[in-house]
């Protein structure tokens, strides 16, 4: 892992995912969340403070870059909730089958490198009729977006340390989970190539 992806790129990602529009999608996205969780991507912890307290028993984190740690550790210390902290890869998680009540990725499956084993591994780590619970940006709906988007995502991935700004993500997820609740949208105050938004429930 490189020095910007430890050093600069923890700093940046926090200040971007830091406004009000994100922090409203984070809300929604978290009010179904109960009992043991799993964070996919858990970055600089800006989940945290959307999670309802009273039903989370404990969430086990999951983030492949150690230079999140610093800024993580500040808000995991001013959160009520019992923490997990994990530095690893979750394109191959430790964990046994069948034990997490609620996985949650949000802007995360974007820069996994290989997302269909991710998914495959989201899907095997939860309980029968566990929820998985998402917000990704991805593939716009319209074709010349979408022309864009492919064109961009090289360059993409250099900035936003791997994240593709083109990944199919209904389509991802619907091959692991049958029963899926999604929709999709442009978030309003963000450009079409990067603002174009999954957000829902797949349950196990």
């Amino acid at each position: 892992m490189n020095i910007y992806s430890r050093l600069i790129f923890p700093t940046l990602i926090d200040l971007v995912m830091s406004g009000e529009d994100f922090a409203n999608y984070r809300r929604i996205v978290l009010a179904d969340a109960v009992g043991s969780v799993l964070e996919i991507g858990f970055g600089t912890g800006l989940n945290l403070a959307y999670y309802p307290t009273g039903r989370v028993q404990k969430i086990t984190t999951v983030d492949v870059n150690p230079g999140m740690n610093k800024l993580a550790q500040k808000r995991i210390t001013a959160s009520s909730i019992e923490v997990d902290y994990r530095v690893l890869n979750g394109e191959k998680l430790p964990m046994a089958d069948d034990i997490f009540d609620t996985v949650v990725s949000t802007w995360t499956l974007c820069s996994i490198k290989q997302v269909e084993i991710e998914i495959a591994e989201i899907h095997r780590v939860l309980k029968p009729s566990g929820k998985f619970l998402f917000i990704e940006h991805g593939l716009s709906n319209e074709p010349n977006i979408q022309t864009w988007q492919h064109r961009i995502t090289p360059i993409q991935k250099v900035i936003g340390d791997g994240c593709h700004l083109d990944r199919p993500i209904r389509l991802l997820i619907a091959k692991q989970f049958n029963n899926l609740d999604i929709r999709e949208f442009y978030s309003p105050n963000t450009p079409k190539i990067g603002g174009y938004f999954y957000q829902g429930i797949a349950i196990k």
